[in-house]
């Protein structure tokens, strides 16, 4: 689903974000990247999104050479990714059906699928029959289910989240990650970046570690403790 090839990224002011990466993801696969605050976490799920490109190396999500893409083949990438994010970014003067249904009103999905799809989408997060509610009135993990419901709609491959209980407490932490790994139980290739170290070590995933940039340690989830 994904693989990394002496991958870097250098920003204009001279920072070196990532320094030669190289990893593969199967598909169907669950892993996590973790390290300390700025060890180029975020940025690798931007690579993967192309919202950032990378500067050197060679990145394929799904079969595609991202460098090769032109910029009028990038919404079609990103119709096959899922992104969720640690603040929500959810509008809050839309409901909660009208928040799920964003992707697919870009995508020209005609209304009566989309009416479908949302449904189907906030039954697989917990959130039946809360379509018309308001964002503000959820609490922070209803919230956050929400924007991976958002993320779910539109029937991606490769779901990519950052830092997706970074906000929330222990509990509702664990119980969205058990939502993710329902979710990969339908097939779904699903990324997580993530410092919380106590959490990944009960997920029992795959784990890869960055620091400075540099990728040292890729974890098995048979190893994991």
């Amino acid at each position: 689903m994904i693989r990394f090839e002496s991958v870097s990224k250098r920003y204009s002011e001279g920072r070196e974000a990532l320094i030669d990466l190289t990893f593969e993801v199967d598909a169907g696969e669950m892993l996590f990247v973790t390290g300390h605050s700025g060890a180029g976490k975020t940025t690798l799920l931007k690579l993967i999104a192309l919202i950032e490109r990378a500067s050197r190396g060679a990145i394929e999500v799904h079969g595609r050479n991202l460098a090769k893409l032109k910029h009028r083949d990038v919404p079609r990438l990103r119709r096959d990714i899922g992104m969720v994010f640690q603040d929500h970014r959810l509008l809050m003067d839309r409901s909660v059906a009208d928040n799920v249904a964003l992707p697919l009103v870009i995508g020209g999905i005609p209304r009566e699928e989309r009416a479908k799809r949302v449904r189907g989408a906030l039954e697989k997060v917990g959130l039946a029959g809360r379509g018309r509610d308001a964002p503000a009135g959820l609490s922070t993990g209803e919230q956050q289910r929400v924007g991976i419901a958002r993320a779910i709609v539109g029937r991606p491959a490769l779901i990519i989240a950052d830092e997706p209980t970074g906000n929330l407490d222990p509990q509702l932490s664990e119980e969205i990650m058990q939502l993710f790994v329902e979710l990969r139980q339908t097939g779904i290739t699903i990324l997580i970046a993530s410092h919380d170290l106590p959490l990944l070590k009960r997920m029992k995933q795959r784990v890869v570690v960055l620091d400075h940039g540099h990728l040292i340690d890729d974890v098995p989830a048979s190893q994991v403790a």
